[in-house]
C-alpha cells in the first residue's frame, strides 16, 4: 500500500511523539508512523491526506484552510530544495534511513521549517528535534539489499 501525505505532513512525521488534536487523530498518526517505519511508500497529495482523515468529520476541519495550503506550499519548496528536485502532487518516495536522517538534520537546523511558522506544535517539534528525536515515533531502519 501507499500512504497519502500532503507536503507539510512530511515535516510533522519527523517529530511526531504521540500527541495530537484528538485521541482518534493520535491513534491514526501512530499507525501511519509505524507504516512509514516499516518502509511504506509515500505519495504526495494536494489537500487532505491520510493524516487528515480523523479530522474531516469536523464541521470546519482545519485541513481545508488556506493557511494549511500555504504550509504545504512552503514545505514542498523547502523539501524540494533539500532533495534537489521539486516536490509535487503525485510524487512518490520512501522515508528510508538515509532520507530520514537528511530531513531530520535539516529540520533541526531550521532549514526546512518555513511551513512551521505560526504552527501550534512548533515549540514541541523544536524540543523533540533538540533532543535528537529520541521521543519521535518514526524510527526507520536502513533498507535491506
Amino acid at each position: 500500500m501507499t500512504l497519502r501525505l500532503r507536503p507539510h505532513h512530511l515535516l510533522c512525521v519527523l517529530t511526531y511523539a504521540g500527541k495530537g488534536y484528538s485521541p482518534a487523530f493520535t491513534a491514526n498518526l501512530t499507525v501511519i508512523a509505524g507504516r512509514l517505519s516499516a518502509g511504506e511508500e509515500v505519495e504526495i497529495v494536494a489537500g487532505s491526506d491520510d493524516v487528515c482523515a480523523p479530522l474531516l468529520a469536523d464541521p470546519e476541519p482545519h485541513c481545508h484552510r488556506c493557511s494549511v495550503t500555504d504550509r504545504d506550499r512552503a514545505a514542498a519548496t523547502d523539501v524540494g530544495k533539500l532533495l534537489g528536485k521539486p516536490i509535487a502532487s503525485g510524487d512518490r518516495l520512501v522515508l528510508d534511513d538515509t532520507r530520514l536522517r537528511l530531513l531530520r538534520s535539516a529540520f533541526a537546523a531550521g532549514q526546512i521549517r518555513s511551513a512551521c511558522r505560526d504552527c501550534e506544535w512548533a515549540d514541541l517539534c523544536t524540543s523533540i528535534a533538540e533532543d535528537g528525536y529520541a521521543d519521535a515515533v518514526l524510527a526507520v531502519r536502513p533498507r535491506q539489499g
